[in-house]
């Protein structure tokens, strides 16, 4: 029979706190938990600026209030508001865009009222709400990332903002039924790495890296690190790529059509490890249904692991870290290797790329979709990755001086 059922149920909400707050007060309701109480009902802290006029010789704000909703914008003299930093914002969008549209000035008379043109304000707003909404990504993205490189977003270039079903995770995402992790249960008895039987010899291979922990093998060759069940401890010089990114870096909008791209906030020198290339891993067949699918959405992230064998591929549309928004070079700076530690089994290496020169802090980071071992690019898309499959050719915008004109 119906009766009461003594649970709690909790739903994870994507709504941000200030957005959850616009809708209690829009409907005159109080929720302690997100800070809407009687006391709070008369709290108010300016979360944007929104248009400009002069009246009677006053200058005029119009503020958005931060947790409650438009429809409660107050015109607000200037000498009233204590926001440097949005009225520096406010008046540098106003900037920007007058600039681009090539007008003169940002006022115009009209009955004696100084007034933004609609097309200004409305600019500036959307240049508000995406700011905000950058950096509650940028928040979001150093929460989820458990390596130590601070991770950066910025867009100086157009109005877009977070991309939409993009799930940040700092390793593979195994689809049912692919084992990622093979349950090595034995390690190198080193106390001093390298030594007679680390690693890498017992695979057949050598040290991959020299006492500075840089990068000293050929590219084609794997990468053998210790593991978990290892004697070594964790400042063994045979453990770089399993510590991630050491790096800050920044995900920013290009401003020649190749969407978004990384670059480094930091001095990387040659051969250091910059990041691991992660997202789902799926089986080849599954690869080419959605190689199909994503063909006609315009853009890919599918990366044959084929080191050994063509079973796996890596697909990072929707689960990844940084190294999905980093793009093509025909002269890239970064160069990819295969890596084997807590699973030998070589049809799933893990995918690393490493620096090829110095790059300077603020560069874009870029590797080449071609690589032997890499990734083809071959979707009608800019920044999209996928196996090697007869599709449509796509011109290359790297803009290097070898550039082969297409990306396929």
């Amino acid at each position: 029979s119906a009766g009461w059922f003594p649970f709690t149920w909790y739903v994870p909400c994507l709504a941000s706190h200030e957005t959850l707050q616009e809708l209690c007060r829009k409907e005159n309701l109080r929720c302690k938990s997100i800070g809407i109480t009687n006391k709070s009902l008369k709290s108010y802290e300016v979360e944007y600026l929104c248009d400009y006029k002069v009246e009677e010789g006053k200058e005029y704000y119009l503020v958005k209030w931060k947790g409650w909703p438009e429809s409660s914008n107050t015109w607000e003299p200037q000498k009233n508001l204590k926001c440097p930093k949005l009225l520096e914002n406010f008046l540098s969008d106003k900037d920007e865009y007058l600039s681009r549209m090539k007008e003169g000035k940002a006022l115009k008379v009209r009955n004696s009222v100084k007034a933004l043109k609609p097309a200004v304000a409305d600019y500036i707003v959307k240049k508000a709400k995406q700011r905000i909404a950058l950096q509650r990504w940028k928040e979001e993205l150093n929460r989820k990332k458990n390596h130590k490189g601070m991770i950066l977003v910025e867009n100086t270039v157009d109005l877009e903002g977070p991309p939409i079903d993009f799930y940040y995770i700092n390793e593979y995402k195994p689809a049912p039924g692919i084992n990622v992790i093979n349950g090595i249960t034995t390690g190198c008895e080193c106390s001093d790495c390298p030594a007679e039987k680390c690693c890498p010899k017992e695979a057949g291979f050598i040290l991959a890296y020299n006492k500075r922990k840089k990068l000293k093998i050929q590219p084609g060759l794997p990468i053998y690190e210790c593991n978990s069940f290892c004697r070594c401890g964790p400042d063994c010089p045979n453990r770089i790529v399993q510590k991630g990114t050491q790096y800050s870096l920044c995900i920013f909008r290009t401003n020649n059509g190749r969407g978004w791209g990384v670059k480094t906030l930091q001095k990387i020198k040659t051969n250091s490890f910059v990041m691991e290339y992660v997202g789902e891993v799926i089986t080849s067949e599954e690869a080419e249904r959605r190689g199909q699918f994503y063909d006609n959405q315009g853009n890919t992230y599918l990366f044959d692991l084929d080191y050994d064998s063509d079973e796996f591929t890596v697909d990072a549309a929707r689960y990844g870290n940084v190294s999905h928004f980093v793009n093509h070079s025909c002269d890239p700076n970064l160069q990819v290797f295969n890596v084997f530690i807590d699973n030998l089994d070589l049809r799933l290496p893990r995918i690393a790329l490493f620096s090829t020169r110095t790059i300077k802090a603020g560069e874009e980071l870029t590797f080449d979709y071609q690589m032997k071992g890499s990734i083809d690019l071959t979707s009608d898309s800019a920044d999209g990755l996928s196996p090697s499959r007869k599709r449509i050719r796509t011109v290359c915008k790297c803009g290097a001086v070898c550039c082969r004109g297409y990306l396929n």
